[in-house]
């Protein structure tokens, strides 16, 4: 997956996935699913927040992937990103992960655009450090920290 940028000097292809090849068996895909999300400050206007994401990993410890979900406040909602993976935080602990992703965030309209920052037409930024506990194989349980905002909690599965 590559973009082709147009410059002065020519094409240059530019990739959000760097290291990203179609059909390598070494670079595995995950399922997340979060049924629950734990806000910092209670709100009325909060409502259930429901997340399906893709992820892939990349060498040199890399990933790219896009979530979709309902917001906070029931909006749909997507975030797509890159980001880093250490496999191995603690060699105490050696099925503790943890990773940080950095991306464009989605959703956030209308009388909820200024609930999250530099939003522009619905676009904003996004940095979600996450720590992660290997079950299993395949399996993983995960907690994302959503700035001020929230705890995600969820479940990722390899294929």
């Amino acid at each position: 997956m590559f973009l082709t940028v147009m410059s002065i000097g020519g094409a240059h292809a530019w990739t959000p996935c760097p290291g990203y090849a179609a059909g390598d068996p070494t670079q595995t895909r995950s399922l997340f699913v979060s049924p629950y999300t734990h806000h910092w400050r209670h709100s009325d206007d909060h409502k259930h927040v429901v997340l399906i994401g893709v992820q892939r990993q990349l060498p040199n410890d890399r990933l790219c992937g896009i979530s979709l979900f309902s917001n906070s406040f029931g909006q749909p909602s997507l975030y797509a990103f890159t980001g880093w993976y250490w496999p191995q935080v603690s060699s105490r602990h050696p099925r503790l992960y943890a990773s940080l992703s950095a991306g464009v965030l989605y959703g956030y309209v209308g009388e909820h655009k200024d609930k999250v920052p530099l939003n522009v037409g619905g676009f904003s930024p996004a940095l979600i450090p996450a720590i992660g506990w290997r079950l299993n194989q395949q399996t993983s349980a995960e907690v994302h920290v959503l700035g001020t905002a929230a705890l995600l909690f969820g479940v990722s599965r390899r294929y």
